[in-house]
């Protein structure tokens, strides 16, 4: 398991800089640190929808597992060369994907990120998924990164979005549709 922190502030990254899970030493605005601070604080939002009571237990069972798979992916990303998402974690998506989605009607018009706390909350975390699906891009464009990480991170954005409309019709019975003829 790693080291222990008892210690909170080591005045270490008091120059701008922070440690990498190897030991090395990089800039705080660096591409890694962007993308595995991307990735964290996409955890953390989904911390906030997990915060609203309303999210049923197959949503909340769910997102705990994309907690746990999104501090791995983190490691991953903090340390060079590292690997830690599987494709077991992706088919995890997929499945959850597929049985969340099936009882949802299809698409006619785009939806607009609201139906209530949980559901708009969700539709942030979407979002920010897919910003730290780009800067695990632009971190590939550098150096080397596990597929495996885009792609969890593009299904898991996908999997919001479906639980987001789920969370929309447990919270306020429908979803906010965009209506451009308003």
């Amino acid at each position: 398991m790693g080291n222990r922190l008892s210690k909170i502030y080591t005045r270490t990254g008091d120059d701008g800089t922070t440690g990498l899970g190897d030991g090395s030493r990089v800039t705080k605005d660096s591409t890694r640190v962007e993308a595995y601070g991307t990735v964290d604080e996409a955890n953390s939002a989904i911390g906030v929808v997990l915060a609203v009571d309303s999210v049923p237990k197959s949503v909340q069972e769910c997102l705990i597992n994309v907690q746990h798979d999104l501090f791995e992916l983190g490691g991953e990303l903090c340390i060079p060369g590292h690997s830690a998402v599987k494709q077991e974690y992706i088919d995890r998506l997929e499945a959850d994907l597929d049985g969340f989605n099936e009882d949802l009607p299809m698409l006619k018009e785009f939806i607009l990120p609201g139906g209530g706390a949980a559901a708009a909350a969700c539709h942030l975390a979407r979002a920010i998924v897919r910003r730290a699906e780009r800067r695990v891009g632009t971190l590939a464009g550098v150096e080397d990164i596990h597929p495996a990480a885009g792609k969890y991170l593009n299904r898991l954005s996908d999997l919001l979005f479906v639980v987001a409309r789920v969370l929309a019709r447990a919270e306020s019975g429908q979803e906010v549709l965009w209506n451009r003829d308003r």
